[in-house]
């Protein structure tokens, strides 16, 4: 017999040769003087069905490693997805020890050695139904990175498979050098969107800085792009049906009617573009943006980005959709969560295989 189980579902190993092997072949359990060993709910579950320990109620009775896990799951109700979590990462050789909030794991590189290897990952288990909580992402990535730690989010879905998102602050950043217009040129404002007809600034906004897309002699605008030219003070825009000048504040009510996201894709746009990168829509990807480092005459789009009020909510399907389309076309999925002062700050998820 290993151990005991106690009412906290954790199990107690009196006897220092048995304590001392277990906690020896992966570092399992915490030693308590005397020589024994304490095992957490999730190592004593883990060992109980790996069949490297064996569990004894306080009768005495030997009980299998189900009676273990339901013990477990009666002391805590998030236990079944969190050891789901906990036995994926011990299966892949990893050293796992329960974390104190705000994540619920701490690992350790391949090959680390406990007390001796500081932890590289914090883990965070989660069922895919709970909600995407971009709030709370944003804690976890600023403590992680705050604590030198790589951030990892184990999703387990429906039918128990598991899914790693690595979860990071990125600073999306280009090198387009930004050459605004000597004056500003006229756009006639239609229904969704902006056309430009100088020559000059047709040829100096479309080729040079990668705005809008060439249609003919002309250059077509998004009302992104156009509201963002108006408050850099290159263009001026008229009614193409009044020939009335249109201001900026008529321009962002005609655009809150077509889009009423169009407040925090302003704010995600123009960060971007200060930023020094070329955006352009996302729509093909199913995102907001895609962003260029440089001209897309001679680069490929770095990110895809989605532009969110900084409190958003929404289901993990999807931004688990939006991460697979960025990262089968090698790019980065980024979330802009735009405050209501307009500034922007970015969540970069990742799935990897750890």
């Amino acid at each position: 017999m290993s151990g005991l189980l106690d009412r906290d579902a954790s199990v107690r190993v009196d006897d220092p040769a048995e304590a001392s092997s277990i906690y020896a072949k992966g570092f399992f359990g915490t030693p308590a003087s005397g020589g024994g060993l304490r095992l957490d709910p999730y190592e004593a579950v883990y060992l109980s069905e790996m069949g490297r320990a064996q569990v004894a109620s306080t009768s005495g009775r030997l009980v299998d490693w189900s009676t273990v896990f339901r013990a477990a799951v009666r002391h805590d109700r998030g236990f079944p997805v969190r050891y789901l979590v906990y036995r994926d990462l011990r299966q892949r050789g990893y050293v796992v020890r329960a974390s104190p909030p705000p994540v619920a794991f701490a690992v350790l590189p391949r090959g680390g050695t406990l007390h001796k290897t500081p932890s590289r990952y914090w883990v965070e288990a989660l069922s895919e139904r709970v909600p995407f909580d971009l709030a709370r992402l944003f804690d976890l990535a600023d403590r992680a990175q705050g604590a030198k730690k790589v951030l990892l989010l184990g999703l387990v879905d429906e039918e128990s498979d598991l899914t790693y998102y690595r979860v990071r602050r990125p600073l999306p950043t280009g090198a387009l050098v930004p050459r605004p217009l000597p004056e500003p040129t006229e756009g006639w404002l239609y229904e969704d969107r902006v056309t430009v007809h100088a020559a000059g600034a047709v040829a100096e906004l479309g080729r040079e800085l990668a705005y809008g897309s060439r249609v003919g002699d002309r250059l077509e605008l998004s009302l992104l792009e156009a509201a963002y030219l108006v408050d850099t003070g290159q263009l001026v825009l008229r009614d193409a049906r009044s020939g009335r000048k249109v201001t900026r504040p008529q321009l962002e009510r005609r655009a809150r009617r077509l889009d009423p996201r169009f407040f925090e894709r302003l704010a995600a746009y123009s960060d971007l573009r200060g930023r020094h990168l070329v955006v352009k829509t996302g729509f093909k990807y199913g995102a907001h943006f895609r962003a260029y480092p440089r001209n897309p005459s001679n680069a490929h789009a770095r990110y895809l980005v989605q532009a969110v009020p900084t409190g958003h909510v929404s289901a993990w399907p999807e931004v688990a959709g939006g991460v697979r389309v960025a990262q089968g076309v090698r790019k980065e999925f980024v979330v802009a969560a735009v405050a209501p002062d307009a500034g922007v700050r970015f969540l970069s998820l990742e799935r990897i295989r750890p």
